[in-house]
């Protein structure tokens, strides 16, 4: 059974880079521990960092301040403050001797946020004046989060990111003072680093700014994938208040569990030798679309990480034929596999449930016949010495090659295959 540790993001009224320190806080990633590693980036006299514990709405949860240090003595570095550029800010990172996974993940935060701020000013990245978001208190929050996230040992994936995932955000509404001048919520940056990672986002009727450039930032570059929550075994959860009071609590709330990929066993029958699995289903009727692109589709959603794809021949209303099609994916790979429906066809609506499968344990062998190497599929139950084969399938791919390359049929090739395993394993 394969275990990863993973954490969600929900964001019922939003997320802040200072939310995003005190869900990571209330997890027990230590104060002092943050500070010590932050003083490396050489701003340690500009702010002091504290926590405490708040009510919103009767609700317990962590605010983490980075208060800033009012000296008069220093009015250009309280200017500076505001203008730090996006080089700057990428030397004090890589000179803070951070832990490696924390000074990746600020640098590529740091970055996202440029990319985003230089697309709506229509400037360069390395240009931006960062203001309000340049200034100490999001430096902290975003090295400080990303320091918190590796303090807790969430897992990385191939590329080197956390398993990090997020709920969808809600848009907020009205307006807000920036440097700018008065602007619009959501601001532009928030907007720009949405479209830039394509996330959902709703209306929760609340008209205040609820998700901020740096909260903005810190999400659309660390998390793999926005909606629902993943399959996970929850282990604790962390409570980060925000600022302003709201209808509701104004709490962000960070899952932090086990992922497995194989959930648990049959037991109901004494059988050990199922798995039992949560899997996603995505069904959407089309009756649309040239047929030719359906082979496409069905390329695109396994590589999206569809585990099975098929159609069924339906008849629709006005007597319209049309077909079905079904997508099995792992939860973790729904929002990808919807995405591509959504891209690649033209229907307006798709339909998801979460189904339980059994699955058999299975491996790849290999055998060698006369006209080459086959691999072969092989699933059973039980265990040794009492694992009982329950299917033996070649591999499609391997027999085709095979039978292309010197003329047989095909299956010839399966049949010589499986003789050959039988033969091997009798």
């Amino acid at each position: 059974m394969t275990m990863n540790k993973i954490a969600y993001l929900q964001c019922p009224t939003g997320i802040s880079g200072d939310m995003c320190l005190g869900a990571l806080v209330s997890l027990s990633v230590p104060v002092e521990y943050l500070i010590e590693k932050l003083n490396g980036l050489g701003i340690e006299q500009e702010y002091q960092l504290r926590a405490e514990l708040v009510q919103r709405n009767g609700q317990q949860a962590t605010k983490v301040h980075v208060d800033l240090v009012d000296d008069d003595r220093h009015d250009h570095e309280h200017s500076h403050r505001h203008a730090r550029h996006l080089p700057e800010i990428e030397r004090m990172i890589l000179k803070a001797g951070l832990p490696s996974r924390a000074e990746a993940w600020s640098l590529a935060v740091f970055r996202q946020l440029a990319v985003a701020e230089g697309a709506v000013h229509g400037i360069a990245p390395e240009k931006v004046h960062f203001h309000e978001v340049g200034a100490v208190d999001a430096i902290v929050d975003i090295v400080g989060t990303c320091l918190g996230l590796d303090w807790l040992g969430i897992e990385s994936n191939d590329e080197g990111w956390p398993l990090l995932y997020c709920s969808a955000f809600p848009t907020g509404g009205g307006t807000v003072k920036a440097a700018h001048g008065q602007m619009a919520v959501p601001v532009p940056a928030v907007l720009k680093l949405w479209e830039m990672r394509g996330c959902p986002v709703y209306s929760n009727g609340i008209e205040r700014e609820l998700v901020t450039p740096t909260g903005a930032a810190i999400a659309t570059t660390l998390v793999r994938d926005f909606g629902s929550p993943p399959a996970i075994a929850i282990k604790q959860i962390g409570f980060g208040a925000g600022t302003i009071s709201l209808p509701i609590p104004n709490i962000l709330r960070l899952w932090l569990g086990e992922s497995t990929s194989l959930q648990s066993n049959f037991s109901d029958s004494g059988d050990t030798s199922s798995n039992l699995e949560p899997i996603s289903v995505l069904e959407t009727q089309i009756d649309d679309l040239n047929p030719q692109a359906i082979g496409y589709v069905f390329e695109a959603l396994f590589a999206g990480g569809a585990v099975d794809v098929f159609t069924q021949a339906i008849g629709m209303k006005k007597s319209r034929p049309g077909i079905l099609l079904t997508v099995i994916c792992h939860p973790e790979n729904l929002l990808s596999c919807e995405a591509i429906l959504f891209r690649e066809t033209t229907t307006l609506g798709i339909r998801r449930t979460t189904q339980q499968r059994t699955i058999l344990q299975r491996e790849i062998q290999q055998v060698e016949i006369e006209y080459g190497k086959v691999r072969v599929k092989v699933a059973w139950k039980g265990q040794s010495p009492e694992k009982v084969i329950a299917n033996v399938q070649p591999e499609y791919e391997d027999c085709a090659d095979l039978a292309r390359k010197h003329n047989i049929p095909w299956r010839e090739i399966q049949r010589l295959a499986l003789q050959r395993w039988y033969l091997v394993n009798s």
